[in-house]
């Protein structure tokens, strides 16, 4: 039976009673609910009754609950059961008592560098966890980051988020752009996602515990998603040491990025400097309600006071018990009379000192002991310093800047950073200006310089499609002219190869590194073998060479017909495989027609004749005539060259 928020006392699965909403969502209700047979608080997440109808949505629902059942971890939220009632899917698990991360941030609480970085280990750790038996979160947001009473985070809807991205069913815009908001860049261009995308989210989830307000935001969920594409997480003074670990955690370049594990780790070495953090906040129905915390060691030791150091002291004599805690008296009768008995008055008052003044003077032995004590593990007379500012200092400085403070230096694992060059300190613990006793020790993070990036796969590219793939990971590309080369098996304009330096094809390089891409200009150029005889003897020889050939017709007066006159190109010029060469065969020699050359006087006659290549033979009559008569005849086709006689009268 499907339930609404007012049903309370429905049972579902014949087991689990709904006694109390504890909160609804876009895409389910929350109860309070009790397990009839183990006798239990558990919390029940009834999805929204519309997903019962999606049966993508349900059968990916059931195989992710499996999986997050599965799941045991301090940092995850235990998953007791699941099933549907009436087709509408539920899950069971631990109910906890300390609110969420969201519950905190919209009662306008913000955490401590300290607590978020508290925090952010727990998460790191159970994403870890989850990560490493191949579950991916997608959804990860204050809303889904839990806490018991004992202030131990829970992560919580683990699977759900892929479930439901596989559902028609669609989400109100609200809570829709309450995802986005801490969606990874990979989410916004529509990619494949792995355990780094929760790492974003989480991420940008510590960013807005400590500063109150979510990077990357905008007016709608499409702008908000595109912000920040390719964008580095903006600084901001309040993460302090925090932020170098958080923009390397939010990296827009997925290689770069650190993984579950890795931040896991960077905020191990983190809170190893940072003094302890105060007990996060709990908050109940909108209220603030802060935990007691434990007592300090300052609670535990209290140094004793001055009138508790120069205090009359009990007397004790040398009969009846003997106070705890306290040696028993000198036996006087045994005591030989030359020592300090000795050296007192005879009188009864003689006898009163000599029971009293020992203990005078052993209290105050203890005493000024313990003083001591409390002197030397306190430091009380070693001298204070003030802690000088070392961040963006190199080590070697920093070194000598405590030195001269009498002060200790102990470097963590140094971490990259896109903004403090190699060997700088990034985070320094405690703070510059604290003051300290000297001989203390000052714990140092520096910079490992700018971190490693993939190069991406370049492979069928232009070159500015190259230089645009390269500009998205953070690199610079260049297509050097000089650097092109031909290539048998790579296209024309496509990317052969690219460089750093002497490595070729580097797998990973330097954040912002130039690297040089190698393209093709073809295959290279050869040259036209010699050809002859007929057309089909000179195709076969330059299409075993790699070309295309064509074939023209034209006369010749040395060359037979039907056999091959020329190339174009010539013969032994060299060009690229693939390339048409025009094969030019002779049609033999041209033939041109006699022309009329009646009334033209043998001048103007033999002019015109030139004109067609022909000659002028054998002059019939006088000289000075004109032309009556040619042979061959008028019309007649013959060879150029030819002779033409001509008669005159």
């Amino acid at each position: 039976m499907s339930v609404p928020p007012d049903q309370i006392g429905a049972v579902l699965g014949g087991r689990y009673r709904i006694e109390a909403v504890l909160g609804t969502g876009a895409s389910a209700i929350v109860y309070r609910a009790v397990d009839t047979t183990l006798e239990r608080a558990v919390a029940v997440k009834l999805l929204q009754p519309a997903l019962a109808q999606d049966e993508a949505f349900l059968k990916r629902f059931r195989a992710e609950a499996r999986s997050v059942a599965a799941l045991n971890h301090p940092n995850i939220l235990q998953v007791y059961d699941w099933g549907e009632e009436d087709g509408v899917p539920y899950l069971v698990t631990e109910l906890l008592a300390g609110g969420s991360l969201k519950d905190i941030l919209d009662a306008g609480v913000t955490l401590t560098v300290e607590q978020a970085v508290l925090v952010g280990g727990q998460a790191s750790a159970g994403l870890a966890y989850a990560h490493a038996r191949g579950l991916v979160h997608r959804d990860v947001k204050p809303a889904n980051l839990l806490f018991d009473d004992e202030g131990r985070l829970r992560i919580t809807d683990f699977g759900v988020a892929r479930a439901l991205a596989e559902a028609s069913w669609t989400e109100p815009v609200g809570a829709m752009i309450g995802t986005v908001r801490y969606a990874s860049p990979e989410q916004a261009e529509g990619r494949d996602v792995d355990g780094k995308a929760d790492v974003y989210s989480l991420s940008l989830v510590l960013y807005e515990s400590v500063t109150g307000r979510v990077p990357f935001t905008a007016d709608t969920p499409v702008s908000t998603l595109m912000g920040r594409v390719g964008q580095t997480l903006p600084q901001a003074d309040e993460l302090g040491p925090l932020d170098p670990v958080l923009v390397q955690a939010a990296f827009p370049d997925h290689a770069a990025r650190l993984d579950a594990l890795g931040l896991e780790q960077r905020l191990a070495s983190l809170a190893a400097v940072l003094p302890a953090p105060s007990p996060l906040p709990v908050v109940v129905d909108g209220q603030i309600v802060r935990s007691s915390t434990e007592a300090s060691p300052t609670d535990r030791f209290r140094p004793p006071t001055v009138d508790e150091l120069t205090q009359s002291v009990p007397v004790v004599g040398g009969t009846g018990p003997v106070p705890s805690g306290v040696a028993a008296p000198f036996d006087h009768q045994a005591d030989d009379d030359a020592t300090v008995i000795s050296h007192l008055p005879a009188d009864g008052g003689g006898r009163r000192r000599r029971r009293r003044w020992p203990w005078i003077v052993l209290a105050l032995v203890v005493l000024g002991g313990g003083f001591t004590a409390f002197a030397v593990a306190t430091k009380l007379f070693v001298p204070n310093v003030s802690v000088p500012k070392l961040v963006g200092t190199t080590t070697k400085h920093a070194q000598k800047a405590l030195a001269a403070e009498h002060l200790n230096a102990a470097f963590q694992p140094s971490v990259y950073s896109v903004t403090v060059p190699e060997g700088r300190i990034i985070v320094q613990q405690p703070a510059p200006g604290t003051t300290v006793k000297q001989g203390a020790t000052v714990r140092l993070v520096a910079s490992r310089g700018l971190p490693p990036v993939n190069v991406p796969s370049l492979a069928g590219m232009t070159c500015q499609q190259a230089k645009a793939a390269l500009t998205a990971a953070h690199l610079v590309g260049l297509c050097p002219g000089t650097l092109a080369h031909y290539s048998p098996t790579v296209a024309q304009g496509q990317v052969i190869r690219y460089l750093q330096g002497t490595q070729v094809n580097p797998p990973q390089v330097t954040y912002g590194s130039t690297v040089d891409i190698v393209i093709s200009k073809g295959p290279a150029p050869i040259a036209i073998p010699a050809v002859s005889g007929t057309f089909a003897q000179a195709e076969a020889t330059l299409v075993a060479a790699g070309f295309k050939v064509a074939e023209a017709k034209e006369s010749s007066s040395t060359i037979p017909a039907g056999q091959v006159t020329r190339t174009a190109p010539p013969v032994g010029t060299k060009i690229q495989k693939g390339t048409t060469v025009t094969v030019y065969v002779s049609t033999g020699p041209a033939l041109v027609s006699v022309p009329s050359l009646e009334g033209k006087t043998v001048a103007q006659a033999t002019s015109k004749l030139a004109k067609l290549g022909l000659q002028v033979g054998a002059v019939y009559g006088p000289p000075s005539g004109t032309v009556f008569r040619s042979n061959p005849t008028v019309g007649s086709s013959v060879k150029v060259g030819s002779v033409v006689n001509l008669w005159v009268k």
